[in-house]
């Protein structure tokens, strides 16, 4: 293996473990490039690599552990609701691609890796998302082959108590968000809380940058009635909605009338309602994704 397209071939395995391990694309794309980088300088200086795949998953994987410490400590101090950096697709993507990637990706089940401990992410992550056996996920981790089991273990039994569970159909998914999102815009506040769960949970991340939930709410009545007051304000400011994938999940981009994104909204459905609804407004997080509007501008009293 040589060459930087040898090199690129790496790049998305490398990027996959790496935004799942730290739910920042700014963060894992830093984890990628100096990835790529050690491959590279491990095969200048003439070290036999017998899987190249392998070799970064490593080096991704520990360079994640260890970026994961320091954003814990960040994170302590992160005004409000933490939620993951949106990955966006556009709607007509591949639905097998999507279904693909979807349980692995969804925003609920990033937020829900938050409570493991690095090690214990990573060596659920390594075997369960991404196939590699025991030894390899010892390797990888630096720990014995019973201890990856175990931390592995561990993981997946947090996980499945609380992991969520969607719509079997993306055909279906996507018609109940379609009719979310013209509930909320049309203002009809009884066909969105037909919609909602009677637990349906709501949750916010501006970042302290702009207004957005200082905790989530549960309930249909309370998220229906925040969701059609945030509609009211998208809709005095002049945004619009596109309908896209978010994180593999139906969702949708509120965007400002010189089309600068406002925000991600993606949505939990399943069992043929809206279980949750997660709402990210913070610039710093949307960037990756385009020119990003002034949120405070749009929501001045006028």
């Amino acid at each position: 293996m040589s060459g930087p397209q040898a090199l690129e071939e790496l790049r998305p395995a490398a990027f996959g473990i790496a935004y799942r391990m730290l739910g920042s694309v700014a963060e894992a794309e830093d984890v990628v490039q100096e990835t790529l980088l050690r491959v590279h300088a491990a095969l200048e200086e003439g070290q036999r690599i017998e899987s190249p795949r392998a070799y970064a998953a490593t080096v991704a994987t520990r360079l994640a552990i260890d970026e994961l410490r320091s954003a814990r400590v960040r994170r302590e101090s992160y005004v409000g609701e933490w939620l993951p950096e949106p990955l966006v697709a556009d709607v007509t993507e591949d639905p097998a691609r999507r279904a693909e990637v979807s349980d692995s990706l969804s925003l609920a089940f990033l937020v829900l890796l938050e409570s493991l401990s690095p090690e214990q992410r990573a060596a659920f992550l390594l075997h369960d998302v991404f196939d590699y056996g025991y030894d390899e996920v010892a390797s990888i981790v630096g720990k014995s082959e019973d201890n990856a089991r175990q931390l592995a273990a561990r993981a997946r039994r947090h996980v499945e108590e609380r992991r969520p569970r969607f719509e079997a159909s993306a055909e279906q998914r996507e018609e109940l968000a379609r009719r979310f999102f013209a509930a909320t815009q049309e203002g009809d506040v009884g066909a969105l809380e037909a919609l909602l769960a009677h637990d349906v949970e709501l949750h916010g991340d501006g970042g302290g940058k702009v207004p957005a939930l200082a905790r989530s709410l549960h309930g249909r009545s309370r998220v229906a009635r925040t969701l059609m007051a945030w509609a009211r304000l998208g809709a005095r400011g002049g945004l619009g909605l596109r309908y896209v994938d978010v994180n593999g999940q139906p969702g949708g981009m509120s965007v400002d009338a010189d089309g600068n994104l406002i925000g991600v909204m993606a949505l939990d459905i399943a069992g043929g309602q809206v279980r949750g609804v997660r709402s990210i407004v913070n610039p710093d997080k949307l960037r990756h994704l385009g020119t990003v509007g002034d949120m405070n501008e749009l929501i001045k009293p006028r």
